[in-house]
């Protein structure tokens, strides 16, 4: 934790997106370089209200509200951000099924990631930085049967029919969260690489000015043609934003150069520093990513922040 925080309350940090969008991927990668010891990761998934087999029989998706414990989660937030314990509900992905609940303190930075982090005003209110993963939805698709074809005992045939059966619910409850969000990170396949879903993937980042973010001009092209670029543009709903694309074949030297500038923006945290950027990869071998890394940092650098005083606005 930086010596000079500022702020009585733990770091409560969102991450939310629809199913398979990354959000695990990010949130792991993110308590390796704050330190286990100082993270607690929460999944905001634990609030199920019903197991997969009730689900079903009521024809009903893990994406409604209704289907959540929205009122406790709420509640449970608010409780951290106190500083005091939960009890927190636990859903078993593997069985689907209800589990025994679970004690967790709050530690220094907390994260919160899942499907309805952003739903209501209250929830909303008690976080520091919040993060919206939105991976094109070829993308999204490919991790999808990847997951829980491997982890989840699902054929491919029936992943297909869930992600057609949940598109209501995704557009209806997952996607309006977006707006909520200081940061959207989009990845995204290079042109003509099809079969691309790891390593080599572009990240775009929408930069919403309700953040402070960091000045990158001094290691930008504005060509873009060393694998960074930065623009001002237009956001869905028409408001003005920064994006910055990092390119997936970005080459090392230019991606140490942005890590090593990120790091030079928050010295108080240079004792946090460590590899970023690993994954697993669709053959459950260990591999790196550029731009998963620069993501990583650059939201570190929000929480950070955030102990610091410089807080969303």
């Amino acid at each position: 934790m930086p010596k000079s925080r500022k702020v009585d309350h733990p770091i409560i940090l969102g991450v939310v997106g629809d199913s398979a969008a990354g959000k695990t991927t990010i949130s792991a990668g993110l308590a390796q370089i704050l330190g286990p010891e100082r993270v607690v990761v929460i999944c905001t998934d634990d609030y199920h209200r019903y197991s997969r087999e009730e689900r079903a029989k009521n024809g009903i998706s893990a994406l409604d509200p209704r289907a959540n414990y929205i009122d406790i989660l709420e509640l449970d937030i608010q409780r951290l951000r106190d500083w005091k314990p939960i009890l927190k509900p636990h859903y078993n992905h593997d069985s689907g099924t209800l589990d025994a609940p679970e004690y967790v303190e709050p530690k220094e930075y907390i994260i919160l990631e899942g499907l309805l982090g952003y739903w209501t005003r209250a929830m909303r209110a008690n976080y520091d930085v919040k993060i919206y993963l939105e991976p094109t939805e070829d993308l999204r698709r490919t991790w999808k049967v990847q997951r829980d074809t491997a982890k989840r005992g699902y054929t491919v045939e029936e992943v297909l029919k869930s992600l057609e059966k949940r598109k209501f619910d995704s557009v209806n409850f997952i996607q309006p969260q977006r707006t909520f969000a200081d940061m959207v990170v989009s990845f995204y396949r290079p042109e003509g690489r099809s079969e691309e879903s790891g390593a080599h993937l572009h990240a775009r980042h929408i930069l919403r000015p309700t953040l402070p973010h960091p000045d990158l001009t001094q290691i930008l092209d504005a060509s873009g043609k060393n694998g960074l670029r930065l623009e001002l543009a237009r956001d869905i709903d028409g408001k003005p934003v920064d994006v910055l694309d990092i390119s997936g074949d970005i080459e090392d030297k230019r991606a140490q150069s942005m890590e090593d500038l990120l790091w030079s923006l928050i010295p108080e945290a240079q004792h946090l520093r460590a590899n970023v950027g690993r994954f697993t990869d669709d053959k459950n071998r260990p591999a790196m990513s550029h731009p998963l890394a620069l993501s990583q940092l650059l939201i570190t650098y929000h929480m950070v922040k955030a102990a610091l005083g410089h807080h969303a606005v």
